[in-house]
């Protein structure tokens, strides 16, 4: 990274940070500049492979909501967090309006910040919107217009959602395209988004690393999970990897 130029000119500068261990969790929140409100929590899976092994990913996964982080620490990440995150943003003159992302280590001193985003985080926002029950659009105008207090945003009651990414061979050091993906359109009962494609004579062919992204709902964790790991295997295409354990550590807990 020092010496190679892997990355360019960003890998002229080094950030020594605090080692922080515990397992990863998302947090996104709506916000008009005021109101925060969050979504529910899930969880990415950054590894390539099973087990957390392996080079990290744009993600090979996530699941909703993540059992991982409790009624009482998402209390604590909402007033600690995102809410004394907008009041910052206030006092430097700024109105934030949109999506704020925390993304949290659960250490054993509590919730963590890792990183902040400015909008939908990927893949969590495939499994997070699934979930919703009240109109997005309605959410969102309500932002724009300052009014988020008055929104009683509502979710899908007894329901999870797993999302299996499929990527292509050599991801994420390389990505190989043009392969064919059989069987999308058999997908029922299923949500599969589109990360990397293309169409090549009315095919949909790989384009891309992570290429697609399969979702699965249901009751309970495991069943979610099995079904969208099970149309990761009816989709199917040459070179074609993704994770068996997407939510397993939501199951176990």
């Amino acid at each position: 990274m020092l010496t190679g130029k892997k990355f360019g000119a960003a890998g002229d500068t080094v950030v020594v940070e605090e080692l922080l261990q515990g397992e990863e969790v998302s947090v996104l929140a709506f916000c008009d500049g005021n109101t925060v409100v969050p979504m529910l929590p899930a969880q990415d899976h950054k590894r390539i492979f099973d087990n957390d092994l392996g080079p990290n990913t744009g993600g090979m996964g996530a699941y909703c909501p993540c059992p991982l982080l409790d009624s009482e620490q998402l209390k604590y990440v909402q007033k600690e967090v995102l809410e004394r995150t907008v009041q910052g943003f206030k006092k430097e003159n700024i109105k934030f309006v949109g999506v704020l992302y925390a993304g949290l280590m659960l250490t054993k001193d509590g919730p963590k910040v890792l990183e902040f985003n400015c909008r939908f985080g990927d893949p969590e926002t495939e499994v997070i919107l699934p979930l919703l029950a009240s109109d997005l659009y309605d959410i969102m105008t309500a932002c724009c217009e300052g009014t988020l207090s008055s929104q009683r945003i509502q979710w899908k009651e007894n329901l999870t959602a797993v999302g299996v990414v499929i990527a292509s061979r050599g991801y994420p050091e390389t990505s190989s395209k043009g392969y064919r993906n059989r069987k999308v359109s058999a997908m029922h009962n299923h949500v599969v988004f589109h990360c990397g494609t293309a169409l090549k004579d009315d095919n949909i062919v790989t384009n891309g690393g992570r290429v697609l992204i399969a979702v699965a709902l249901a009751p309970e964790l495991v069943i979610a999970a099995a079904k969208a790991t099970n149309a990761c295997k009816v989709i199917n295409f040459d070179g074609a990897q993704y994770r068996r354990d997407i939510a397993h550590k939501g199951i176990a807990k």
